[in-house]
């Protein structure tokens, strides 16, 4: 893939575990991993990427795994949150670091609620943008309003129909997805989202992040939550469709180390598109390592 406007990334491919990931990165100094969400891949990030690098970070932002130009196991087992969490530990040894500044959106912020949880030595900080903890989302999903926000998600584990719904009409389905974006998306950002989802097999691979969610036990994925020792922060776009705000505040007992909530009253769950540079000095402001003291 062209990367044109962004042509000072390099880009990388790291062998992890089963999976190939690709990924792009620019910068030098403390890593931070950016994880996208649906349904995008590492372009999400593009306007995050030049100012969170000029800030002093070296910036990692991957296709996960079934995503653009990764690889895409045919198993729907396979996208088991926990495999995903498991991605990310082995990407961040891989690209030679300890520990990582883990930022996610939507599903990305759900791989990384999960590895900072199931790896905490590799999560030195964590910011969320739009993705509920998992127990704040599986209790939301008991709620009529957030149902309906959710339909989908119960509409992709059907079989084959959701594959035949999202290619329909030139991606009509994953286009509508991304309306509700303010400054809306150009026919040229569409187009290179256009470009990854038509990969050989991406759509069902994207689509399978779903099925293995839905299809878990509810109670043994609660039962495997444990509290985040990391220093949290979350950015939330309040005019999000998918996700009701309440959803943005972690309990305090699975989240003991939040810093803040900050609530973006204009943005939509597109939020880091939205508000890019309100996003991006967010980010840069919370992982800042603090100025050293003078001697006097």
């Amino acid at each position: 893939m062209m990367l044109d406007e962004q042509s000072e990334l390099r880009e990388g491919y790291a062998e992890v575990g089963d999976v190939r990931l690709h990924y792009v990165e620019t910068g030098d100094g403390p890593l931070m991993v950016l994880l996208h969400g649906f349904p995008e891949f590492w372009f999400g990030w593009r306007k995050q990427i030049k100012p969170l690098a000029a800030a002093g970070f070296r910036v990692v932002a991957p296709d996960t795994r079934g995503y653009n130009l990764s690889s895409r196991p045919t198993d729907v087992a396979a996208y088991a949150v926990d495999r995903l969490a498991d991605d990310i530990r082995g990407l961040i040894r891989e690209l030679g670091a300890e520990s990582a500044l883990v930022v996610g959106h939507d599903w990305g912020g759900t791989i990384a609620w999960t590895t900072a949880m199931n790896h905490p030595e590799v999560v030195a900080r964590l910011a969320i943008l739009n993705a509920a903890h998992p127990r704040k989302l599986s209790q939301g999903l008991h709620h009529p309003g957030q149902l309906r926000r959710s339909w989908y998600f119960f509409f992709f584990d059907l079989a084959e129909l959701p594959e035949s719904v999202v290619h329909a009409d030139d991606w009509h389905f994953l286009r509508h997805f991304l309306r509700d974006a303010r400054p809306a998306f150009t026919p040229e950002e569409i187009d290179r989202y256009v470009e990854a989802w038509s990969q050989p097999g991406a759509a069902t691979a994207m689509i399978n992040y779903y099925r293995s969610s839905v299809r878990q036990s509810q109670k043994r994925a609660e039962a495997q939550l444990r509290p985040l020792e990391a220093p949290t922060l979350v950015i939330w776009g309040q005019r999000d469709r998918f996700l009701e705000p309440e959803l943005a505040q972690p309990d305090p007992d699975d989240v003991p180390n939040l810093v803040r909530v900050e609530r973006l009253p204009e943005a939509s769950h597109w939020v880091h598109h939205d508000e890019a540079e309100r996003v991006s000095q967010l980010l840069i402001d919370f992982f800042a390592p603090a100025p050293p003291t003078e001697n006097r």
